[in-house]
């Protein structure tokens, strides 16, 4: 029997793998559909998203819209953009206070999985360093990102749109200036039709 988006989406969202070692518990937060045109692949849910269930709903989320010049109706219409995290449950917090990276085990898990169930994904945003080392094997944020031409036009790379980014941006104006202008040129190509 072939898989299908329907099955992979009811497993993904019983998934217990990590249970033990999810300070909050087991709550998956993605959106696929088979429809989606952009695939946004990001990080892990932070304590916000876990919370509401909703992913990017919190100021990083606002950041990237903004980024992408989106309005949260369009960032949240499933049938054409799919939101899938590197890990889909929040992962809990490291000494420092920042996020605990993703879970390991997730991403080869689920985001593989739902990305060969979407035939219509014509974009795909690597969103932060997790997503761009998945993606791309290992390599300097900031060397990878500058490099979004040599990616072609199906995948643009991106900080992680953290508030840690405010001064990486400052550091990098060609972001704002080159990046960002052909980043929502190919978000509309890519939602056409």
């Amino acid at each position: 029997m072939a898989d299908t988006l329907q099955q992979a989406v009811g497993e993904a969202l019983a998934c217990r793998r990590c249970e033990a070692v999810l300070p909050l518990g087991p709550r998956p937060v993605f959106r696929v559909s088979a429809t989606a045109r952009v695939l946004i692949i990001g990080q892990a849910p932070g304590t916000k998203v876990h919370m509401t269930g909703v992913p990017w709903n919190d100021a990083s989320g606002d950041r990237l819209r903004s980024w992408l010049l989106m309005d949260r109706d369009l960032f949240y219409d499933q049938t054409r953009i799919a939101i899938v995290p590197m890990g889909l449950c929040y992962p809990g917090r490291l000494r420092n206070g920042g996020d605990a990276p993703p879970r390991p085990e997730c991403a080869p898990l689920w985001l593989d999985r739902f990305a060969r169930l979407m035939p219509a994904v014509r974009l795909t945003l690597l969103v932060g360093s997790y997503a761009l080392r998945h993606r791309l094997g290992a390599g300097a944020m900031t060397e990878r990102v500058r490099r979004f031409g040599e990616l072609g036009p199906a995948m643009v790379p991106l900080p992680h749109p953290s508030w840690r980014t405010v001064g990486w941006e400052q550091r990098n104006p060609w972001f704002d200036e080159t990046l960002l202008p052909i980043l929502r040129h190919a978000v509309a190509t890519a939602l056409e039709g």
